[in-house]
C-alpha cells in the first residue's frame, strides 16, 4: 500500500489492516466520516485481495417472491400488501415450480425464495412447495426465507420452536436461509422503520440456531435512511460478533434505502448517493474481517455502480436474478435480470476475472450457458 496515498488520520488504521490486525468500533467510525473515497478503495481492496485475490464472482440464479401478503406493515417497504390490496399476489406452487423449471433450463444453481409474512398459507404449502422444488433438481439449492419468515413460521405456523421449524424445513429441502429482515439493529430505528418485525437479538438468534444446525446464511445491512454512523457500525459489530461466534455467515451484502415508494418520514429521504453506496461497501469489507465475502447487489445499485464497487472490497456481483420484486416494486430502476455475459464482461472490465460460484461462495464450472433463452424468460409470473 502506497502510504503517500493515505491521509495521516487514515494512517493508523490503515497500517492496522496491513498487519491483519482487527479494527476497532471507533476505527470504523473515522472511516465512515472520511471523504478520500480513493484511500477508502485502497485499504479494503488489502482485504479483498488477501481473502479473493483478483476473482469476482457471480451466481446464476433465480427470485422468487412467492407472496407479498403480510401481516406487518413497515415504513420503509413497498412491497408488502394486505389481501384486499390491489398490488397483493400470492402464486400456487405449480406455477412456482413452473418458473424454476424453465430457469433450471438456463443452468441456474440457486432458487432465491423469500415473500411476506403470509397469515393464511398452512404449513404443508410451505413443505410442498420446498419438497417440489427439490425433486426437480438434487442439486438445486434452495435459499429461502428471512429470520423473520422463519420467526413467522415457528411461532404462527407450525407452532413449534425455531430449530424444529429449520429441521422440518431442512428435511423437506432447505439448503440454506437469506439474510434479509436484519435493516439497521438499532431499537430505537427498527421502532420506526419497521414497528413489530423481530428485534435484532431474534434476529441473530434464528441464524445463530440455524448455523449450529451446520447451516450457512448470508447477512444483510440496509442504510441510507434515519440510522447514524454509530448505528451503523454497531450493526457491523453484532454481525462480526456472531461470526465469530459461529462462523456461518458466507458473505455480507448490504444495500440503499430506496425512498421512491416509501411511507410518511421515510418517503422525503434522499437516497443514498454513489460515493456513500461505495464508502459503505469498502467500510464494511475493512471491519467485517472474519466474513470472507463482500457482495455488490446490482439490483440496487446499479451495474455500472456495482462494477465500480470491485475497486472498492468488493468480490462478488450476486446473481442473474431473473426476476426481483422487492427493490423495484420501492421503485428501483435497475433491470429485472442480468446475463451471465453482461456480469463477466463487468467484471473482467474491471480488471478482475470472472468466475461462476455456488450459493456458498465456491467457485464452480458453469451447468449451462445459454444467453438467447435467458433474455426469454418472462419478467412476471401470473398471479394465483
Amino acid at each position: 500500500m502506497n502510504y503517500q496515498l493515505i491521509p495521516k488520520e487514515l494512517r493508523p488504521i490503515a497500517e492496522k489492516v496491513e498487519a491483519q490486525q482487527r479494527i476497532s468500533e471507533a476505527d470504523a467510525l473515522v472511516l465512515y466520516r472520511a471523504n478520500d473515497l480513493n484511500a477508502l478503495g485502497m485499504i479494503a481492496n488489502v482485504v479483498r485481495e488477501r481473502k479473493n485475490g483478483n476473482y469476482a464472482t457471480y451466481i446464476h440464479n433465480r427470485y422468487i417472491n412467492y407472496s407479498n401478503i403480510c401481516i406487518l406493515s413497515c415504513q420503509f417497504c413497498a412491497f408488502a400488501a394486505k389481501k384486499r390490496d390491489a398490488h397483493a399476489f400470492e402464486y400456487a406452487i405449480d406455477e412456482i415450480v413452473s418458473a424454476v423449471t424453465d430457469a433450471l433450463r438456463l443452468g441456474i444453481t440457486e432458487v432465491h425464495m423469500v415473500g411476506g409474512l403470509h397469515p393464511s398459507l398452512k404449513r404443508e404449502w410451505y413443505l410442498d412447495l420446498l419438497r417440489s422444488l427439490h425433486a426437480l433438481d438434487s442439486q438445486l439449492h434452495i435459499k429461502a426465507f428471512t429470520a423473520i419468515e422463519v420467526r413467522h413460521l415457528a411461532q404462527r405456523i407450525f407452532r413449534t420452536p425455531i430449530r424444529e421449524t429449520l429441521e422440518t424445513l431442512r428435511e423437506a429441502g432447505l439448503d440454506s436461509i437469506t439474510g434479509g429482515g436484519a435493516e439497521i439493529f438499532d431499537p430505537a430505528v427498527r421502532e420506526k422503520i419497521c414497528r413489530g418485525k423481530e428485534t435484532a437479538a431474534e434476529w441473530l438468534d434464528v441464524h445463530r440456531t440455524w448455523h449450529s444446525m451446520g447451516g450457512h446464511s448470508t447477512c444483510t445491512m440496509l442504510y441510507g435512511h434515519i440510522e447514524t454512523l454509530a448505528q451503523r457500525v454497531d450493526h457491523l459489530r453484532q454481525i462480526r460478533d456472531l461470526q465469530d461466534e459461529t462462523r456461518g455467515f458466507t458473505g455480507f451484502v448490504p444495500f440503499a434505502f430506496e425512498p421512491s415508494a416509501a411511507l410518511d418520514m421515510l418517503a422525503h429521504i434522499k437516497r443514498a448517493s454513489a460515493f456513500e453506496q461505495l464508502r459503505n461497501l469498502a467500510v464494511s469489507r475493512i471491519y467485517l474481517d472474519n466474513i470472507d465475502h463482500l457482495t455488490a447487489y446490482w439490483v440496487s445499485l446499479g451495474l455500472p455502480l456495482a462494477q465500480v464497487s470491485l475497486s472498492y472490497g468488493v468480490d462478488d456481483l450476486h446473481g442473474t436474478i431473473l426476476e426481483e420484486k422487492i427493490f423495484h416494486m420501492a421503485g428501483a430502476t435497475t433491470p429485472q435480470q442480468q446475463t451471465v455475459a453482461a456480469l463477466e464482461h463487468a467484471i473482467r472490465e474491471a480488471g478482475r476475472e470472472p468466475v461462476q460460484r455456488d450459493s456458498l461462495y465456491r467457485h464452480i464450472s458453469p451447468r449451462q450457458t445459454n444467453e438467447t433463452a435467458a433474455a426469454s424468460v418472462p419478467s412476471e409470473l401470473a398471479c394465483a
